[in-house]
């Protein structure tokens, strides 16, 4: 019995898949917090989607795949910062037009590229596929942007709440903006391999939003973000070998069940307090009336 469960760790390819998930796991539920709190989820599919062209001119260029998805990130990213200043069009429609247009002239430059590289390897990822430089990429992304995080959280905190305030006191508002978006772009290059680009927004937006529905505070917010990330990457990657899945929809389906059980335990729990309030309510109305 024991022998069978274990078997999934059996395999090289299996092995490489718990790992990058546990990698990948800690920047992106980081990271997801930042996003949810700040409203910022658009973004994160604006840019996943965005990289797209970069990482085939990177492909047809010769070079390294990762560089490309970057600069098409932060393409993306500034192109949308430009456009929001100097045009009345609001944010998310203006995010809206920049990656879709840009992920339309990925898909044009795909087809007109003679390559062995299957296009749902990049737009679904390929976690079974991992090597070890996808491991050290993703590690080393790992480590950078969750140290940047650690460090500047209390600044980039405030200024997701109150950019006003946070330029007020005197803090660097513009590199935390830019700041926000190179981690960004570079945890989305981290979970290419592992999850591809169309899922990439799931680890980035659903972690944060379950944590922010079971707690207030925003160190356990984090805390329990990267549990929930963690024990998904984990579970998914480990039941997809049973039922013969893929393991990334997986994993993003995991994560889905949870917020919804977060979702459903938040709402119960509020009208646990709003029938306990209610008693008290109507006997402190009921007083006046009595005098």
């Amino acid at each position: 019995m024991i022998e069978t469960l274990l078997m999934p760790f059996q395999f090289g390819f299996m092995q490489n898949a718990f790992l990058v998930a546990a990698l990948i796991s800690v920047p992106t539920a980081m990271l997801s917090c930042f996003l949810v709190l700040k409203g910022w989820s658009l973004m994160g599919d604006a840019i996943s989607h965005a990289v797209l062209p970069g990482i085939v001119l990177a492909f047809m260029a010769g070079i390294p795949l990762i560089i490309g998805a970057f600069a098409a990130g932060m393409t993306c990213a500034l192109a949308t910062g430009f456009l929001k200043d100097n045009s009345r069009v609001k944010q998310d429609t203006v995010m809206g037009v920049v990656f879709s247009g840009m992920f339309g002239f990925g898909l044009v430059l795909y087809t007109k590229v003679d390559t062995n590289v299957h296009l749902d390897h990049i737009l679904f990822g390929n976690i079974l596929g991992v090597g070890t430089e996808d491991l050290w990429t993703a590690g080393l992304v790992a480590v950078g942007v969750t140290l940047a995080l650690v460090l500047k959280w209390k600044d980039l905190l405030l200024h997701a709440f109150d950019p006003a305030q946070a330029k007020a006191i005197g803090l660097p508002v513009r590199t935390l903006h830019y700041g926000l978006l190179t981690v960004l772009s570079l945890t989305i290059v981290a979970t290419l391999k592992a999850v591809g680009l169309i899922l990439a927004i799931g680890l980035l937006i659903s972690p944060g939003a379950i944590a922010f529905l079971i707690t207030r505070r925003f160190h356990h917010m984090m805390l329990v973000s990267i549990t929930v990330t963690f024990m998904a990457g984990f579970l998914g990657v480990y039941l997809s070998f049973w039922i013969d899945s893929a393991p990334a929809p997986t994993i993003v389906l995991i994560l889905t069940i949870a917020f919804i059980a977060a979702f459903v335990a938040r709402q119960v729990a509020n009208g646990r307090q709003e029938n306990r309030a209610a008693p008290a309510d109507s006997t402190a109305s009921a007083v006046p009336e009595q005098l």
